[in-house]
């Protein structure tokens, strides 16, 4: 089993190494929810995007800015609630995070 911190070292390196800034690898994929590691080289920019059903952010390393109406600056350590508007994610230096994300509602008869 690998190690959390191998894998986003790992990711890290090669989001400064890629043209695009970043690097993801999708860790858990179970039914309606998914984690997934993403790698921000500093200045690369998530565009704006739509929000999961539900979800939260946890900061590895680094900070980032989420916007969405108004901005909010993440730093490593911190876990946050994605919003469930529109938002964008913007790499204030180097950045780690761990998606979690609720991607639909299972029908109650599965």
């Amino acid at each position: 089993m690998r190690h959390l911190n191998e894998i986003a070292l790992q990711h890290l390196n090669e989001a400064r190494h890629n043209g695009h800034g970043r690097s993801s690898e999708r860790l858990l994929h179970q039914r309606v929810l998914r984690q997934t590691l993403v790698a921000l080289k500093e200045g690369t920019v998530l565009a704006e995007h739509n929000a999961p059903y539900a979800g939260s952010l946890q900061i590895l390393h680094g900070r980032i800015r989420v916007t969405s109406g108004e901005d909010l600056v993440l730093e490593a350590g911190q876990l946050h609630v994605l919003p469930v508007e529109r938002h964008s994610i913007e790499a204030l230096e180097d950045a780690v995070l761990l998606l979690t994300a609720v991607t639909g509602i299972e029908d109650a008869a599965e």
